[in-house]
């Protein structure tokens, strides 16, 4: 009975060691495979860095647009004015207040006038063109021209107010709310800074005056 207890004794140990060394060979490559590596925060921090990168270049927030900023110092616009409204050119006897709003066509003839910057006569000295736009809802169409209450006239500015015919946003006629069939109505712009000089034409170019 003693010799057979002590024999089982070495037989457990061995067994134990054993199973510690299965467990040791299990354990070390379950860690190598799972544990943490310290490169992975690099791409991530340099992904970061490079998405910051542009937003640095871009400017902050906000900033204002150089090029918009030379275009508000050479173009100063005033009000809209609603000359008139009728049911026809020829019977448009109302005008100012009397006139209902046209905030559509209003604002889209700003916007035209300070896209057709590069439109405006080329002189040496300010000037101003008033710009009006006449609105026939059951023609459904449009005509921009020079008013009288401008400092520029003749062919230059004429060429200035097709520019801004051109420019002007199409309506949806049928979707914009109107009292009145026939309106009229102007906006001044000023062109305090004259234009740079254009590319020199070619020999026999005709010329605007």
């Amino acid at each position: 009975m003693g010799s057979t207890g002590g024999g089982d004794r070495p037989l457990r140990a061995q067994i134990v060691v054993a199973f510690v060394i299965v467990l040791v060979l299990i354990a070390v490559p379950l860690y190598l495979v799972r544990r943490p590596s310290g490169k992975s925060a690099s791409p991530a921090a340099s992904a970061g860095a490079s998405a910051s990168a542009p937003s640095a270049a871009a400017g902050p927030p906000g900033a204002p647009d150089k090029d918009a900023g030379k275009a508000e110092e050479r173009l100063k616009l005033g009000a809209v004015q609603r000359i008139k409204c009728g049911s026809s050119p020829a019977n448009a006897p109302n005008q100012g207040n009397l006139c209902d709003g046209l905030p559509f066509f209003e604002d889209a003839l700003k916007k035209a006038v300070s896209d057709t910057l590069d439109c405006a006569p080329k002189t040496k000295e300010p000037g101003s063109i008033n710009y009006v736009l006449t609105i026939d809802f059951p023609r459904k169409k449009l005509h921009v021209y020079p008013g009288a209450s401008g400092k520029w006239h003749g062919k230059q500015a004429r060429r200035a107010a097709n520019c801004v015919k051109r420019a002007l946003s199409a309506p949806e006629w049928n979707n914009i709310p109107h009292q009145y069939r026939f309106y009229s109505i102007a906006l001044l712009a000023n062109y305090d800074v004259p234009a740079p000089p254009g590319p020199k034409a070619p020999p026999g170019t005709p010329t605007f005056e």
